[in-house]
C-alpha cells in the first residue's frame, strides 16, 4: 500500500506526509556530517581573508602565511563545530596536499608532508590507550572501582565526594578520553547516589545532594586530566610542541609529567571538595544509604571475573613501565617506549579475548583522535618549520616587553591570558593547537625557564576546563543532567580556576624546585 488512512472518509495520507516519517527524516538529516552553514561560512571566510586580503607580514613567507590561513580556518571550524573533528581533519590534510603550501611545486612531497602526522608515536600512544580503556567499561572494572571507593568513603556526603575523586584518580592514567571517564564512568555512579536520596532536577531537589556531587563529578575531571600524559588527548600535543620549540632539549616523559603533577594536583583534589562544599553546601550531610547502594551494586557485579583480572593486570603493568620502575630497578636496558607499552597491553587484551577486534573497530573516539591529532600536529609542525610560529611569538614578546616587566610577571601574564582564553574555546584541542606554541616561545624569549613555563602551560591546558559548561566534552554531559544552573556552574568554575592556579604556582613551584625541574 502506498498510503494510509485514518478512517473511511478521510483523505489518504502519503508516507511522505506522515508526521512520524517526517520526524525520522529530520532526525536522519541531523545525524549527517553535513557542514553547518554559518560556522562553515565563517571558517572559509576567515581563511580566504587571511590568504587573499591581509598582506603577508614582513619576515613571513607567503607559503607560511597561506598555511596559517588554512590553520585559522580549521581552528574556526573546530570552535564552531562546523563538522565533526575527524571530518575537518581529513579536509585540512587534503587542503595542505592540494595547495602544496609546505612544498610548492612538488605534489608528491606535499602529500607526504600532509600525511606526516600519522607517523608520530605519541598519537599511537593515545589511540592505543583509548582502546585499552574500552576494557574498563566492557568488563565492568571501572564501575567496580567507583562503587568500591563509595563503599569505603561514603558515610558522609564529603566522603562520597572523595570517593568520586578517588575513582577519577585511579582510572585517569589509562583513560585518554576525559569525556568517557567523567561522563561515561563516574557520572552514572554519581546519579545513582543522588537518586538514592531523591535528589533530582525534575523534582526540584538538586540542592539536597545532587548539585554538590555533580560539581565534584565535573571539577575532578580537569584536575585528573592534568595529572598524566595519558589522561586526556591534548596532553601529548603539549609534550610534542614543547619538544619542537626546544629542539628536543626538553622531552617530558610519562614519569616526569606524572611526578611533576603529583603534589600540586593531589592538593587540588583534596581542596576542591572542601571549596565546593563551602560554596554550594549540600542539604544532606550524612549518607549511609550511599554505602548501602555501593554494596548492593558490588554484590550485583559479584566476584571479579577473569576478564576483569586480566584487565587489571594489564593496566598495572602499563602504569609500572610508564613510570619507569623496571628501568629504575634493573637498569636502562629495561626501558620501553610508552607507545610500545600501550600497544603491548592492547595486544594482551586482544589475545586473551578481553577485547575483540569488533570492539576496536567500534572505538570511534580512538579513530577520531588518530585523524585530528595527525592533522593538527602536521599543521603546527610546518607552521614552525616555515617560521610563522617564531614570528607570532616575537609579536607577543614585543607587546609584553613594552610593559617593562620582569620574566616572572611576564610569564604570569602569559599563563593567565592563555588560561582564561579558554572562555572562547569549546575544545581543549583547538585551544592547545591555536595558542600553546606561540605563548611558549614568547615566554622563553622573555626569559622564563622553559621547563617551568612548559609545565604551567601544559597543566593549564587541562585545568582551564573548569571554566564553562562547554569547555570540554565532559561538560555538556554533566551540565545537561540539570543538577547545576548556568550561574552556579560559571561561578564554581571561576572560583576553582583561582584556587587551582594558586596551588599550581605555589605548591607546584616549590615541588618542581625540589625535583630539580627548574
Amino acid at each position: 500500500m502506498s498510503s494510509v488512512t485514518t478512517d473511511p472518509g478521510a483523505t489518504p495520507l502519503s508516507h511522505s506526509q506522515d508526521p512520524g516519517s517526517r520526524r525520522a527524516r529530520q532526525n536522519a538529516l541531523k545525524n549527517l556530517s553535513l557542514p553547518k552553514p554559518l560556522p562553515t561560512a565563517i571558517a572559509v571566510g576567515l581563511a580566504l581573508v587571511i590568504w587573499f586580503v591581509i598582506p603577508v607580514p614582513a619576515k613571513v613567507s607567503p607559503h607560511a602565511w597561506h598555511l596559517f590561513a588554512l590553520f585559522i580556518g580549521t581552528i574556526a571550524a573546530i570552535i564552531g563545530k562546523a563538522m565533526p573533528l575527524g571530518a575537518l581533519s581529513v579536509i585540512a590534510i587534503a587542503l595542505v596536499a592540494l595547495t602544496q603550501v609546505t612544498n610548492p611545486g612538488k605534489p608528491a612531497a606535499a602529500l607526504t608532508d600532509a600525511l606526516s602526522g600519522f607517523a608520530n608515536p605519541l598519537i599511537w600512544l593515545i589511540v592505543s590507550a583509548v582502546m585499552v580503556a574500552l576494557s574498563l567499561t566492557k568488563t565492568g572494572l571501572g564501575k567496580r572501582i567507583g562503587y568500591y571507593f563509595i563503599m569505603l568513603l561514603g558515610k558522609k556526603t564529603l566522603g562520597v565526594a572523595y570517593g568520586l575523586v578517588a575513582s577519577e584518580l585511579v582510572i585517569a592514567p589509562v583513560t585518554p578520553s576525559n569525556t568517557a571517564r567523567g561522563g561515561g564512568v563516574i557520572h552514572p555512579i554519581m546519579r545513582s547516589i543522588a537518586d538514592s536520596y531523591d535528589s533530582s532536577p525534575e523534582k526540584g531537589t538538586s540542592k539536597r545532594i545532587g548539585r554538590y556531587l555533580a560539581l565534584i563529578n565535573y571539577n575532578a575531571n580537569p584536575i585528573s586530566s592534568a595529572m598524566f600524559i595519558t589522561a586526556t588527548a591534548p596532553n601529548p600535543l603539549c609534550v610534542e610542541l614543547i619538544a619542537k620549540a626546544t629542539n628536543s632539549s626538553i622531552q617530558i616523559s610519562w614519569g616526569q609529567w606524572a611526578l611533576a603533577a603529583l603534589l600540586p594536583c593531589l592538593v587540588m583534589m583534596l581542596v576542591m571538595p572542601l571549596v565546593l562544599y563551602a560554596l554550594y553546601p549540600p542539604e544532606i550531610k550524612e549518607t549511609p544509604a550511599a554505602r548501602e547502594l555501593a554494596t548492593r551494586e558490588l554484590e550485583k557485579l559479584g566476584p571479579m571475573k577473569i576478564e576483569e583480572k586480566i584487565t587489571f593486570a594489564v593496566l598495572v603493568f602499563m602504569l609500572i613501565v610508564w613510570a619507569g620502575i623496571p628501568a629504575w630497578i634493573f637498569g636502562r636496558a629495561f626501558t620501553l617506549d610508552p607507545t610500545t607499552v600501550a600497544v603491548a597491553g592492547l595486544s594482551v587484551l586482544l589475545v586473551s579475548g578481553v577485547l575483540e577486534w569488533e570492539d576496536i573497530l567500534k572505538a570511534r573516539s580512538a579513530w577520531d583522535t588518530l585523524m585530528w591529532f595527525a592533522a593538527l600536529v602536521m599543521m603546527a609542525t610546518f607552521l614552525g618549520k616555515l617560521g610563522l610560529t617564531t614570528w607570532f611569538s616575537q609579536t607577543i614578546q614585543a607587546g609584553i616587553s613594552g610593559m617593562a616587566l620582569d620574566w616572572k610577571l611576564s610569564a604570569a601574564l602569559l599563563v593567565a591570558v592563555y588560561f582564561y582564553a579558554h572562555y572562547f574555546f569549546a575544545s581543549t584541542t583547538a585551544h592547545v593547537t591555536a595558542m600553546f606554541a606561540a605563548f611558549f616561545a614568547a615566554g622563553i624569549a622573555l626569559g622564563a625557564p622553559p621547563m617551568l613555563l612548559g609545565l604551567l602551560l601544559a597543566f593549564s591546558s587541562s585545568l582551564n576546563m573548569s571554566l564553562t559548561h562547554y569547555a570540554t566534552g565532559t561538560a555538556p554531559i554533566i551540565f545537561g543532567s540539570g543538577y547545576i544552573t548556568l550561574e552556579e556552574w560559571w561561578l564554581a568554575g571561576f572560583v576553582m580556576s583561582l584556587v587551582n592556579i594558586a596551588i599550581l604556582v605555589v605548591v607546584g613551584g616549590v615541588w618542581w624546585s625540589m625535583l630539580g625541574y627548574l
